[in-house]
C-alpha cells in the first residue's frame, strides 16, 4: 500500500480549480501548483490565463479527451521517474466529466502516490443551493446528445428514488429539459446556469415551468428530484381516500375512532 505524504516527490495532484469566481481558488491549490514540475491541462490558454492571475510560471502539458489514454502512460512514467505533476481541467474537479480518469488509474496500477486537492465542483454547488433533497443523489453527468440514446438513458433512470444530477451544454438545454419531462414526468427541479458567475442563475419549478424560463447561455447543471421525492397528499384527500376505502361515512369514520 503506498501513502502519499503531502509535498512528497514522485506524485501526481488532482487539483480543483474555480468554476468562475477566481476567489474560490484555494490556498492549498496554489501551493500546489507553485511547487509541482509540470501541470497537465485540458486547454492551455486557459491554464495559463487562471496561472497569470496567480503569478504561476509552470510548464503545461496539454492533456484532453482526445489524447487521454497515450498521454496517461507518458506523464505517468514522468511521475515515476521522480516529477511531480498537477492535474486540472478547464474548471472545476478533475476526472468529473473531465479527462483524467486514465491517468489517475495508470498511477494507481503502478503504485504511484496521487493525492487529491479539493475544491469547486459544479455538480455539487448546484445540488446545494437546489432546493432539493441532497441526502443520497446520482451525478449522471452528460445526456447523450442524439434523442433515442437520451429518451434511453433517462427511461433507466426512470425509477432511481434519490435526486439527480446533470450537466447539460447551452444549445441542447430545451431538448434534454422536454425529454426530461416526457420520460421521468413533470417532476421539481432546478436548472442552474453559470455558477459563480457575474450571470449566475437559479429557475426553480416544475420541468414543464422552467422550461421557457431557461436561458441557453452558460455552462448548465440540472438537478431533478427522484422517483421517491413524491410530495404527500392533502389531509382532505388522504380522508376521503381513506373513506372510500373502508366504504363508511365520515360521522361512522369518528364514531370508530373518536367516540367513547
Amino acid at each position: 500500500m503506498v501513502i502519499c505524504k503531502y509535498g512528497s516527490k514522485m506524485a501526481l495532484y488532482v487539483v480543483a480549480t474555480p468554476i468562475g469566481n477566481l476567489g474560490d481558488m484555494s490556498a492549498r491549490a496554489l501551493e500546489i501548483l507553485r511547487s509541482v514540475d509540470i501541470i497537465a491541462c485540458e486547454d492551455t490558454r486557459r491554464t495559463v490565463q487562471l496561472l497569470s492571475h496567480f503569478g504561476i510560471r509552470k510548464p503545461l502539458v496539454s492533456y484532453h479527451e482526445f489524447n487521454e489514454e497515450s498521454k496517461a502512460a507518458e506523464l505517468g512514467r514522468r511521475i515515476a521517474a521522480g516529477e511531480n505533476i498537477a492535474l486540472v481541467s478547464d474548471a472545476g474537479t478533475p476526472t468529473i466529466s473531465d479527462p483524467g480518469y486514465r491517468l489517475v488509474r495508470y498511477c494507481r496500477t503502478h503504485q504511484i502516490p496521487v493525492t487529491s486537492v479539493p475544491g469547486p465542483n459544479a455538480a455539487i454547488a448546484a445540488l446545494a443551493a437546489s432546493g432539493l433533497p441532497s441526502n443520497e443523489f446520482m451525478f449522471v453527468g452528460f445526456l447523450p446528445p442524439r434523442k433515442k440514446e437520451r429518451r434511453d438513458k433517462l427511461e433507466a433512470l426512470r425509477a432511481v428514488a434519490c435526486t439527480l444530477v446533470f450537466y447539460e451544454a447551452p444549445h441542447r438545454i430545451r431538448e434534454a429539459l422536454e425529454d426530461l419531462e416526457t420520460v421521468l414526468g413533470d417532476r421539481e427541479a432546478c436548472v442552474v446556469r453559470e455558477l459563480t458567475k457575474i450571470h449566475e442563475e437559479f429557475v426553480f419549478g416544475k420541468l414543464s415551468e422552467v422550461r421557457g424560463r431557461v436561458k441557453e447561455l452558460g455552462e448548465l447543471v440540472i438537478v431533478v428530484a427522484g422517483a421517491g421525492a413524491v410530495a404527500p397528499p392533502p389531509r382532505e384527500w388522504t380522508r376521503e381516500l381513506v373513506l372510500k376505502t373502508l366504504g363508511i361515512s365520515r360521522n361512522e369514520l369518528y364514531e370508530l375512532f373518536f367516540k367513547k
